[in-house]
């Protein structure tokens, strides 16, 4: 499978089906705002504009932030208008950085037609730059105290319909894609061994392990949760014939001096396996997370309290 983490940001953009996404999107949002198929239209404009006039309306920051969902825009404007250009501001593209009042990029063409794309074009990347921004701060948060060796990763707790393009905007902002849903990586959740008694947990992974590798297409990773030292030994014994039967493990809210533990024994344990710290982690302790030697953090906090950016539409 794809690793979506070495991908340019252009190519990652189609790889996620970025673009199809986009405009079923835009599709959805046409007809909330205009009605359905854009039926009856956007009626104030039609009353407030004259048919057919002309005019340039430039997309500028009002603060700072790291823009994203600008690629999105030529697959928005074929569900609101065929006659509006879009043109990035120079020296700006997705994952650049921004302060207030720069612009981004403009649009031209029929007045009406851009006010009517206005919100919709506006609501995109507004959230999408928000998630990027946020994981910008994020990642300057966690190497703020010295060199780390981990990198900050994405969850699933993205918005329905929406998890490509806010895992996109994650890349944008420096952080990584973790799996982009549940076809494409293995991940063993608690719920998933809820019950199992401890003695049988290396067992119990190894089979999880030889089904997995016989999965056609195969996943890109697999990775058993654990909330104890006690389960992490467990998993770090499993075996698939001479190599460790997982490839990552994930610490679940484990305090610093915890991981710092659980570091130790993965080196002496199973030095290839990858750990990954997840839980309750927030800008004021993700340094101290990040320091503890750990491979991994993540973070659903980039997507799901992800304010957004403020941005505006200023007609010149």
């Amino acid at each position: 499978m794809v690793d979506f983490n070495t991908l340019s940001l252009p190519a990652l953009f189609r790889a996620l089906g970025a673009p199809e996404a986009t405009s079923r999107l835009a599709a959805a949002a046409r007809d909330e705002d205009l009605g359905k198929g854009g039926k009856p239209g956007d009626v104030t404009s039609l009353v407030a504009t004259a048919s057919g006039e002309r005019a340039r309306a430039e997309i500028r920051a009002r603060q700072h932030g790291v823009v994203a969902g600008l690629a999105c825009i030529p697959w928005m404007l074929p569900a609101f208008s065929k006659r509006i250009k879009f043109r990035p501001a120079r020296g700006i593209s997705d994952g650049s950085a921004f302060k207030p009042s720069q612009s981004l990029g403009a649009l031209e063409g029929p007045a009406r037609e851009i006010l009517t794309f206005e919100r919709t074009l506006l609501n995109l990347v507004s959230r999408l730059s928000g998630v990027a921004t946020v994981t910008r701060t994020y990642d300057r948060a966690m190497r703020s105290k010295g060199k780390v060796v981990a990198n900050l990763f994405d969850t699933r707790k993205t918005t329905p319909g929406l998890r490509v393009l806010e895992k996109y905007a994650v890349r944008c902002g420096g952080g990584h894609c973790h799996r982009i849903g549940l076809y494409d990586a293995v991940l063993i959740k608690d719920n998933h061994i809820a019950g199992l008694p401890l003695n049988k947990l290396t067992e119990w992974v190894e089979r999880a392990a030889v089904k997995a590798s016989k999965l056609k297409p195969g996943p890109r990773f697999f990775e058993v949760e654990v909330d104890s030292l006690a389960q992490l030994e467990q998993v770090l014994f499993a075996r698939l014939g001479n190599e460790p039967a997982v490839d990552i493990v994930l610490l679940d809210n484990m305090a610093p001096a915890m991981l710092k533990m659980a570091v130790r024994w993965r080196d002496a344990l199973s030095p290839k396996i990858q750990l990954e710290s997840s839980g309750g982690i927030n800008l004021h302790t993700i340094a101290a997370v990040a320091r503890t030697g750990v491979d991994r953090i993540s973070v659903g906090a980039l997507t799901h309290s992800a304010p957004i950016v403020d941005l505006g539409l200023d007609f010149v």
